[in-house]
């Protein structure tokens, strides 16, 4: 969940996959993984080669920050 979180942070005003597989320290393929499950979860979305965190991912994060689950 804290690597989900930490996605979602960095990808708030849109970030491409090597920003945030060094800034969450993450290798390419656990990246990979996460990142298709956000957008599963319509938690993040791919305009081009750029990851942006969905109205439904900020509230999530907003949540998740919140209750402190991190």
């Amino acid at each position: 969940m804290d690597i989900s979180i930490a996605i979602l942070k960095i990808a708030m005003h849109g970030a491409k996959k090597t920003h945030i597989v060094y800034n969450a320290n993450l290798n390419s393929t656990i990246a990979n993984k996460y990142l298709s499950t956000l957008e599963e979860k319509e938690l993040i979305e791919r305009k081009e080669n750029i990851f942006i965190t969905t109205d439904k991912g900020r509230a999530y994060e907003e949540i998740a920050s919140g209750l402190k689950i991190r």
